[in-house]
C-alpha cells in the first residue's frame, strides 16, 4: 500500500546544496517525490558550536515499510559519506522521517512521529511551506499550528 512519507534533509558540510539534491535525487529511487520544499539556511541547535545548515523537506509517496524505508535512507546517508562522529555534530548529510502517513511507530531502532519534530523551526518551516494543513498524527494539530506554537528562536531563512 502507498503511503506519503515525509523526510527532512540537512546539511553543513561541502556543498550543502548539491548535497541536498543529491539526496533528493536518492530518495526519489525509493517512491515517487510529491513535493519538495524551498531550501532553508539555518542556525544549529543542540551542539551550536558548527557551520549553518542547510535544510529541506520532502514528501515521498513509496511502499516500503517504514523500518525498511528508514534502512535505505541510512544507505544513502552512509554512500554519501555521512559519518557519525559527534552526536549532533556537523554532517555531509542527514534524512529523518518525520512523518510516514497516519503511523505511529516505537520501537528501538525508529520513533514515528519524529519525537523532536514539534519543536523544531527547521522542519517545521519547509514542513509547512509543502504540507501546512498536515496533520501530527499524536498531537492532533495541523503543522502550520505546531509552527504558530514555537517561541521565538531559532533563525530559519529560506533560500
Amino acid at each position: 500500500m502507498n503511503e506519503i512519507a515525509y523526510l527532512s534533509l540537512g546539511s553543513n558540510l561541502g556543498n550543502r546544496e548539491q548535497n541536498l539534491r543529491e539526496a533528493i535525487r536518492r530518495a526519489s529511487t525509493l517512491g515517487r517525490m510529491v513535493s519538495v520544499s524551498s531550501f532553508y539556511e539555518t542556525e544549529p541547535v543542540e551542539f551550536t558550536d558548527q557551520p549553518c545548515f542547510l535544510n529541506c523537506v520532502i514528501a515521498l509517496e513509496t511502499t516500503a515499510e517504514p523500518a525498511e524505508l528508514m534502512a535505505e535512507l541510512l544507505r544513502i546517508e552512509h554512500e554519501m559519506g555521512r559519518q557519525r562522529v559527534l552526536k549532533k555534530g556537523p554532517r555531509s548529510i542527514d534524512i529523518d522521517i518525520l512523518l510516514f502517513g497516519d503511523d505511529v511507530v516505537n520501537t528501538p531502532e525508529l520513533t514515528i512521529p519524529h519525537p523532536a519534530m514539534a519543536r523544531r523551526r527547521f522542519v517545521l518551516e519547509p514542513l509547512a511551506e509543502i504540507a501546512p494543513e498536515l496533520r501530527h498524527p499524536v498531537a492532533g494539530k495541523t503543522v502550520r499550528e505546531l509552527l504558530a506554537e514555537l517561541p521565538p528562536g531559532q533563525t530559519v531563512k529560506r533560500r
